[in-house]
């Protein structure tokens, strides 16, 4: 993370209640101020986490997005609204965040996040936020960021239930073990079609916002250093269930 310049009075005001906690104060908000994050997606799970993350002062929030808003996004992909259908989702989400907050910086990055970009792309950025719908994005970007050593909140939902977990495998744990991979804990794809979109099986709009949210407060406790990050730890929500579960995983010994 680069020097930046002091908090504005501005800035102070905005972010008065972060700076009265002892645990952020002014430099957990400096830390945010000079962070970079890259967030893959703008839709159901980059939504509340792009606002979220603006809202709380991250100097600088990128977006990889290739996709259009329709109007059956808009149940769920909150940044978006009815203006905006038609137009670039990265577009209409820095139009949202500028509205929210004119101190965060944007960079766009309209394209398909792949195998072959991915490296580049993390490298660029002190923290990577995965709300991707698909497997073939979530394995680049995990193996993206394991390469470059850039944490990673990695996120999915389903139906009415969503999983969140934080990946730092490039570290080593208290134990001494390597920290977990995306790999060690899902080593291989579902077979294609196993695992229906959400356009064809339905998704509960408010569930991406609860596991969105979830994905910001990770972030922000990466980025402050505050309290203890899910590594090596699945939460699983249920939200017919309103209930919580946490199972622990681990690399395999070498």
């Amino acid at each position: 993370m680069n020097q930046t310049a002091p908090l504005s009075p501005d800035e102070l005001e905005r972010y008065a209640r972060h700076i009265v906690l002892p645990e952020i104060g002014g430099p957990g908000q400096q830390k945010l101020k000079r962070a970079r994050v890259l967030v893959i997606g703008a839709g159901g799970l980059g939504a509340p986490v792009l606002e979220y993350l603006a809202a709380a002062g991250v100097g600088t929030l990128g977006i990889v997005d290739d996709d259009h808003v329709s109007l059956s996004n808009l149940q769920r992909q909150v940044i978006h609204d009815t203006q905006s259908i038609g137009q670039s989702k990265g577009e209409s989400a820095a139009a949202t965040i500028t509205r929210l907050n004119p101190h965060v910086r944007v960079e766009l990055h309209q394209l398909r996040l792949t195998e072959e970009n991915a490296g580049d792309l993390v490298a660029a950025y002190d923290l990577v936020v995965d709300g991707s719908d698909n497997f073939e994005t979530r394995y680049a970007v995990a193996d993206a960021c394991a390469t470059r050593e850039r944490p990673l909140v990695h996120a999915a939902v389903g139906r009415f239930d969503g999983s969140i977990t934080v990946l730092k495998p490039f570290e080593t744990g208290s134990d001494g073990r390597r920290n977990p991979s995306y790999r060690d804990l899902f080593p291989e794809p579902p077979p294609p079609g196993l695992v229906p979109s959400c356009a064809v099986a339905g998704v509960l709009g408010a569930l991406t916002g609860v596991i969105g949210t979830l994905q910001a407060m990770e972030a922000i406790k990466l980025i402050t250093g505050i309290g203890e990050p899910l590594v090596g730890r699945l939460m699983l929500y249920d939200a017919l269930g309103a209930r919580f579960d946490t199972v622990r995983y681990k690399a395999p010994e070498r």
